[in-house]
């Protein structure tokens, strides 16, 4: 199963961006995980430019997405809410018809005690509204002490979202 792991932060050592590096390091032997890392790339979303022919970053983007299996989505929260870049990405594929049905799994990290759950929430809205099918969720609350201390919870908690992506 080819799993494309996508980071709505746009910081080089980002804590979303090292729960997706650790998913990928527990993912079972028939799990690629693969890493989309253009969502800084896209230009601001326009319908002008949504045409038959966009910007070679969003093609590049619908092409990652068309030829996954499944995508793992993991957001900070800024200001109780998603970045605007994963917004913004995610409004480059919301009419796209390859995504409806597509298999996902919505995850939040965050050094806070509630692990990002206002931007979880707007992430979840937002990929149901767009008929993703959303198979699997995880809060990650106090994330830079859980990557820190190795968490076996953690590990065990992404290998759980990981077989939730691949059951059929």
């Amino acid at each position: 199963m080819r799993v494309v792991a996508i980071s709505g932060s746009l910081r080089a050592s980002s804590s979303t961006s090292a729960v997706l590096r650790l998913a990928k390091e527990v993912a079972p032997p028939n799990v690629e995980v693969t890493f989309y890392e253009g969502v800084g790339d896209l230009p601001h979303f326009t319908p002008d430019l949504d045409t038959d022919e966009p910007p070679a970053a969003v093609q590049t983007l619908r092409a990652a997405l068309r030829e996954a299996d499944a995508l793992l989505i993991c957001t900070p929260e800024y200001a109780h809410g998603m970045p605007g870049s994963l917004k913004n990405m995610l409004d480059w594929v919301v009419s796209w018809p390859e995504l409806v049905g597509k298999r996902i799994a919505a995850l939040s990290a965050s050094p806070s005690s509630d692990g990002g759950s206002y931007a979880h929430a707007w992430l979840v809205q937002t990929l149901e509204v767009m008929s993703t099918n959303v198979v699997a969720t995880l809060i990650v609350p106090y994330v830079k002490n859980r990557l820190a201390s190795n968490d076996e919870t953690l590990r065990a908690e992404l290998r759980e979202v990981l077989y939730r992506l691949g059951s059929m």
